[in-house]
């Protein structure tokens, strides 16, 4: 394991339980992140990312979910073989996850100073009182209003904007080294959505954090990342520093993204480009290139899987004659 790199995933392979067998949902995906980085994973719904955030933390839904092959090194700590308890220990303690809905990621029964609380009582094992009051700090420290009122408050009580900040305050309390933010701003406006992300921006430099951030939207991926790995349909096809890969994208599955953008050159009422068909299902799933199987190109005639390696430095790439651009 590089000692500039917090984490690293190699060839992860994770796969479900279904009617239909097991299916590969995270196919050999391999990235790092960097100390104090914030890496960024890109893809539409179903490409895997969350599974691989969730694969991480070995928070998969069981049964069913497996990793069946690949390595996760967290500051040299292989976390597959990890005992059950000292998950527990990296969860909240050294990796905190905020997740991409705030109403779910909360216990509606319980007010939001006892959920925060917990968080320090079950890692810094403080009593309830020390908690309670670091609780309340962190609150304030996410700039929400009255923090002491809004420790009495249940979920429910909260605007969706100061849930999202609650949440954000449960994955900080412990100021862990790694920040698995899932769609942090997905249910979130415009202005509040910018208001969050300025957030977390600060917090990192201020704790010095490394962040992985997934998410659809290139415009967020643009403004806070140093890095980006674009996923589809299970397998990273690009990944690349942030200003490579927005000045020369490789892959036509990132250039096709990047052209869904709207611009301020866009006229107005113009229709925007999209990328026809959809992700394929799991069961569905090709062995050789899954985009070309997404638009049909019948030229695709090979069972080998493209090979992922550095076209660049820094820039690596699923090399395929129909879908790269060398």
């Amino acid at each position: 394991m590089s000692e500039e790199n917090l984490l690293e995933v190699d060839r992860l392979i994770t796969s479900f339980e279904t009617e239909r067998g097991l299916l590969r949902a995270v196919d050999q995906v391999s990235f790092s992140i960097p100390y104090g980085k914030t890496v960024g994973i890109v893809g539409e719904s179903g490409c895997g990312k969350s599974v691989t955030a969730m694969s991480i933390m070995r928070l998969l839904p069981q049964p069913s979910g497996k990793v069946l092959g690949g390595e996760i090194h967290f500051k040299g700590e292989d976390l597959l073989h990890a005992s059950d308890k000292r998950m527990r220990e990296v969860r909240g303690g050294e990796i905190g996850v905020i997740f991409q809905e705030p109403m779910i990621a909360l216990n509606p029964v319980h007010r939001i100073g006892r959920q925060v609380a917990e968080v320090f009582r079950v890692h810094k094992k403080m009593s309830k009182k020390d908690a309670w009051d670091a609780a309340t700090e962190m609150l304030a420290l996410l700039r929400i209003p009255a923090p002491e009122k809004r420790m009495m408050d249940y979920p429910h009580h909260l605007s969706g904007g100061m849930r999202q900040r609650v949440v954000i305050a449960l994955a900080l309390a412990c100021r862990p080294d790694l920040i698995v933010a899932d769609e942090p701003t997905t249910a979130l406006d415009v202005t509040v959505q910018a208001q969050i992300l300025d957030l977390l921006g600060q917090l990192q430099s201020e704790m010095d954090m490394s962040v992985m951030l997934i998410t659809h939207d290139l415009g967020v991926i643009a403004e806070t990342c140093d890095e980006v790995v674009v996923m589809y349909a299970g397998r990273v096809v690009e990944s690349a520093p942030v200003e490579e890969l927005f000045g020369n994208p490789l892959h036509a599955y990132t250039k096709a993204l990047l052209r869904s953008i709207p611009t301020l050159d866009t006229p107005p009422k113009s229709v925007l480009p999209t990328i026809p068909g959809t992700v394929a299902a799991l069961a569905d799933y090709t062995h050789d290139c899954r985009f070309c199987q997404r638009l049909g190109k019948k030229t695709v005639t090979t069972r080998e899987r493209p090979e992922f390696k550095e076209v660049q430095p820094g820039h690596r790439l699923e090399i395929c004659k129909e879908c790269s651009d060398l």
